[in-house]
């Protein structure tokens, strides 16, 4: 039998949630969205309350020193200036208990503070969610955390009394008996049997510090009690929560006003940023470090070197990941790279098919800006043709951080402005071949995902061309700027040859009637107008309002094959995808000569 790396804890409920409220034990689902429904919080009183088990908390013992350092500031409640444990499984049951007997908020998927509300009947022993109804019943304790901070103030006594006063009063307003001795006695019980949850027997288990991240991460998954899983951002996020509660705080408040449109904020159309892109984004730029596994281990207190854990190489590691993280978090560099990304055609979250692109190329502008002091020319040209290229050609996705691990390698060997730039166009010209143009990308526009790399760089590469939208004088680009659409999609993804008339002619499969080369957007009038005519149909209706040669501009903007309407449809796509690439093509000049 190997070495038994945790330890059995006897706990209780109150033993827990206070040592969460004095800082002893790390939560750090109070600065991160708590992701259970109400109900299921009520769910979890009853069953307490009902005397069944409900899993289990694990802690993680803190890896360096621990000195019980007690603080007073303003009025701050936590007693110990770091935590003796990090709550590594059962966080979110954890939050529910103390959200909802003490009133402590915490913040939704939107980063907004709510306060989880959870009614109890005395006389019925009920739990209910919080509603105005139940606020208005007398019979009806509105909140629990009524009951469990008048217990800490000693007022339990005054509680119960003008709770049964109350009760008397309602039902007095509503003609019906007032409450006999009994219903009195049985209030004062099951008050007493909510404040008993606090004595409720919770099993902890607490593994040591000698156990590394990998163990932990292993033990999680192994025994994991339903909850959500544990990863690298999960653990980060838990560190620089309880050690560093003030970054924590901007990290988050980034986050939610990336969802918000203001002035002078994160808000963008291109990304709603998570703590966990703002994580990647630090440890890629302040450590060369694409594998979240080397960050946990530097901000837990890790010498790479040595092995050991240690309070002073965790404050380095902290300080380091803090100065980073001001240069990933600075608007002005937030706002110069998303503009950067605008100027590549991405200028809507409908066009970006994997946050990765905006996360590394957010790195790779960081370290060209601070490493190797590209001017704002030198930054625009190579990071949008960089995005571009990355993008299309899915750089990003699948193994990513193998791929920017190697890119960190390599960079270890550039110096200079000069060779940086070389060194990026080296990699894009190993993707943008000319058999990528020719041969690659027409078989990757051979699908019917409708948010393909593929599709996505197509209309990127429009929008960067400036071109009109489809027997339309107004660039495609206005479409999508926010606001325009209101409720309503002002354009809509269009079938070049309508799905009733293909059904019609033998093509039963919505793969191939699905086609992304038989797509094209169009304004919502326009596609009303056309409905499902067939092509032979409308196009001559555009083509006799637009003139002759306004229409064939059109359709070499839309790469649509000269005559397309009368073609069969195989040979439309074949050739309409062989157009887009050159179309693509077209916009990655563009990009060169900027």
């Amino acid at each position: 039998m190997g070495a038994q790396i945790f330890k059995n804890i006897p706990s209780n409920v109150g033993d827990l949630v206070r040592d969460v409220r004095s800082g002893r034990i790390g939560l750090p689902d109070l600065q991160r969205p708590f992701v259970w429904q109400d109900n299921k919080v009520r769910e979890l009183f009853d069953s307490m309350l009902k005397g069944y088990p409900i899993g289990y908390i694990m802690l993680w013992e803190s890896p360096t020193d621990y000195f019980e350092k007690k603080i007073g500031i303003g009025m701050n409640t936590k007693t110990y200036e770091e935590p003796k444990e990090l709550v590594i499984d059962g966080q979110q049951r954890l939050t529910a208990l103390l959200a909802a007997m003490f009133g402590v908020k915490v913040k939704d998927k939107s980063f907004k503070e709510r306060e989880i509300k959870i009614s109890y009947n005395p006389l019925t022993r009920e739990f209910a969610v919080w509603t105005n109804a139940f606020a208005r019943d007398t019979e009806w304790i509105s909140k629990i955390s009524d009951v469990f901070l008048a217990k800490e103030e000693n007022a339990i006594s005054t509680l119960r009394r003008k709770f049964i006063s109350d009760c008397n009063e309602g039902r007095a307003k509503k003609g019906l008996a007032l409450l006999t001795d009994a219903e009195k006695d049985r209030i004062e019980d099951n008050m007493n049997a909510l404040l008993s949850l606090f004595d409720y027997a919770l099993p902890t288990l607490e593994i040591s510090y000698t156990a590394d991240e990998e163990d932990v991460a292993d033990i999680f998954v192994r025994v994991n009690s339903g909850g959500q899983k544990l990863n690298e951002n999960n653990f980060i996020q838990t560190l620089i929560s309880v050690y560093e509660n003030d970054t924590s705080d901007e990290i988050n408040r980034f986050c939610e006003e990336s969802r918000i449109p203001a002035n002078n904020t994160s808000y963008n159309t291109l990304l709603a940023v998570e703590p966990s892109h703002l994580i990647r984004m630090a440890v890629g730029f302040g450590f060369r470090r694409a594998r979240l596994r080397y960050a946990y281990m530097l901000l837990r207190g890790k010498n790479l070197e040595t092995g050991k854990f240690s309070a002073e190489e965790r404050q380095k590691n902290l300080d380091q990941f803090k100065h980073a993280l001001e240069k990933v978090m600075n608007l002005n560099n937030w706002h110069a790279f998303l503009n950067i990304v605008g100027e590549a055609g991405y200028i809507s979250d409908k066009l970006i098919a994997s946050s990765n692109a905006v996360v590394f190329s957010y790195i790779l502008y960081l370290i060209a800006k601070y490493d190797y002091h590209l001017d704002a020319m030198q930054l625009r040209r190579c990071i949008s043709k960089w995005f571009f290229m990355s993008t299309i050609t899915m750089f990003y996705t699948g193994n990513a951080e193998s791929e920017v691990e190697k890119q960190f390698a390599d960079l270890r060997g550039v110096h200079t402005a000069q060779d940086f730039v070389a060194y990026l166009d080296r990699v894009i010209e190993t993707r943008f071949t000319d058999d990528y143009f020719r041969i690659t990308l027409p078989n990757e526009l051979n699908t019917a995902y409708a948010i393909s790399p593929a599709w996505c760089g197509y209309i990127a590469s429009q929008i960067v061309l400036n071109t009109p939208m489809l027997f339309s004088n107004t660039p495609i680009s206005k479409y999508f700027v926010l606001g325009a659409s209101g409720t309503k999609n002002a354009i809509d993804r269009h079938h070049i040859f309508p799905k009733n008339y293909l059904k019609n002619n033998g093509f039963e499969s919505d793969r191939d009637r699905n086609q992304t080369a038989n797509f094209t957007y169009l304004d919502y009038a326009t596609n009303i107008d056309i409905s499902d005519d067939p092509p032979i149909e409308y196009v001559g209706r555009y083509r006799e309002k637009l003139g002759e040669e306004a229409y064939r501009r059109s359709c070499r903007e839309h790469a649509l094959p000269e005559d397309f309407e009368k073609m069969e449809y195989p040979r439309f796509l074949e050739l309409r995808r062989t157009l887009m690439a050159q179309v693509v093509k077209t916009a990655y000049q563009k990009l060169c000569e900027q």
